[in-house]
């Protein structure tokens, strides 16, 4: 994979979305109310002030610590694996967050119970495939296991 280290950075960026939805809206939400606008709770602008926040702080802790965890082997064995898996969970976990963030627009209650009802779903593949995948990827910076004819 070309683009691993942008995949684990899409992966560290959407996994505080994931797992603490609520808290990082509010984190968003809360630097707006510092600044003097009044927002709604649960709101779309909450939400992307609150991406933009983790992005920033994924950005600072990749340039003090000089990459994100795990630190994979590209020719180690379950490097592709591992980054495959963690394309599949991004791509989810990007579905949720796109639908949190457009939820206001469904006008429909039955829609909208449906569509969160698979996002809810989402969630929970993704942690799942999250840790599969950081396991694979940490895997393959291990020392090979050799044989030895004793």
């Amino acid at each position: 994979m070309k683009l691993d280290k942008l995949n684990l950075y899409a992966a560290w960026v959407l996994l505080p979305h994931v797992l603490a939805m609520g808290w990082v809206a509010f984190a968003g939400r809360m630097m707006l109310e510092l600044v003097g606008v009044d927002t709604h709770e649960q709101g779309v602008p909450g939400r992307l002030v609150g991406l933009l926040l983790v992005i920033g702080v994924v950005a600072v802790v990749q340039i003090m610590r000089g990459s994100l965890w795990p630190v994979g082997n590209p020719q180690g064995k379950g490097f592709r694996l591992g980054h495959g898996l963690l394309l599949g969970a991004n791509v989810l976990a990007a579905l949720l967050l796109c639908f949190e963030i457009t939820r206001p627009l469904f006008t429909d209650h039955n829609t909208r119970v449906l569509a969160s009802g698979f996002t809810d779903a989402f969630g929970y593949w993704v942690m799942s495939m999250w840790a599969i995948s950081f396991s694979f990827i940490y895997q393959s910076s291990l020392p090979q296991s050799v044989k030895t004819n004793s």
